[in-house]
């Protein structure tokens, strides 16, 4: 293990072991849930560009997502089941649409009154008609920031590490973001949000076992742009435009969907 790496473990339990007592004795500050129905569209350009390397094709998928804050921390996390009522292995589309699930949950437990945080981060994608596994863990640093006109940012830098079926250890590192900016328009209320992930120094290993035809650049970038509306407390829907490069088990080609979705809002 790298020497960030060690010393941004032995910082997040201290973190944890001091922030468990206040856990305990306060209700979160803001909180809320929903479940969701969603249909990921590639582009046709993705389809023909993986067609012979971790092919790619359109489908639906259920998700349950949420996130809690605290005065000393949040916490955000989404579970995904995608191609339900498929069997494991769906044998009319040679695996394409097999049953896979996905799941995420993030965190920033706050240092002290000051905007950084120390966050942690687990990704975990299986895919059951190949038993295939892989997750990424993510331990680093964190920043929280509004601006004065309502935009939201929340970067991230961490060391990363993998365990899958081709290769499980340390993994490089990762930066990203989340942000998000609320607005009204024609009366409605509306929201935008951008996910992203930049993996850099990955090892050779991972990049040669976890990817098909070829071996991945170092680096690889995922993540989506949305636009939501709001046209009601319980209902939200939106678009997103999502966009991966060397990720996705497939290497060397940049990978785009458009994804629709609608949120039924329970907390």
């Amino acid at each position: 293990m790298s020497r960030y790496a060690s010393s941004t473990l032995a910082a997040a339990t201290l973190a944890i072991a001091s922030f468990s007592s206040a856990a305990q004795a306060e209700g979160p500050q803001w909180s809320f849930a929903n479940a969701s129905i969603n249909y990921l569209d590639w582009s046709s350009g993705t389809e023909s560009r993986t067609a012979d390397n971790a092919a790619k094709s359109d489908f639906y998928y259920l998700e349950l997502e949420g996130g809690l804050g605290y005065s000393w921390g949040e916490f955000y996390g989404f579970f995904d089941i995608e191609n339900p009522g498929h069997d494991h292995f769906d044998d009319d589309s040679n695996g394409q649409d097999n049953f896979r699930t996905a799941a995420k949950v993030t965190s920033h437990l706050y240092l002290g009154e000051s905007p950084f945080s120390l966050y942690l981060h687990v990704y975990d994608f299986r895919d059951y008609g190949f038993n295939g596994r892989e997750q990424d863990q993510i331990l680093g640093f964190g920043y929280r920031h509004t601006f004065d006109n309502g935009l939201w940012v929340k970067p991230f830098l961490g060391a990363a590490r993998v365990q899958s079926d081709g290769y499980t250890g340390m993994n490089g590192g990762m930066l990203g973001w989340v942000l998000g900016y609320d607005f009204k328009a024609f009366d409605q209320s509306f929201s935008l949000t951008n996910w992203h992930e930049q993996t850099f120094e990955r090892d050779d290993e991972y990049l040669e076992q976890n990817y098909v035809g070829d071996k991945a650049d170092s680096v690889g970038t995922n993540g989506a742009v949305a636009l939501w509306w709001h046209p009601h407390p319980a209902i939200t829907t939106g678009v997103q435009y999502r966009y991966s490069d060397n990720k996705l088990g497939t290497p060397d080609q940049y990978q785009n969907a458009m994804i629709y979705s609608i949120k039924f809002n329970f907390l």
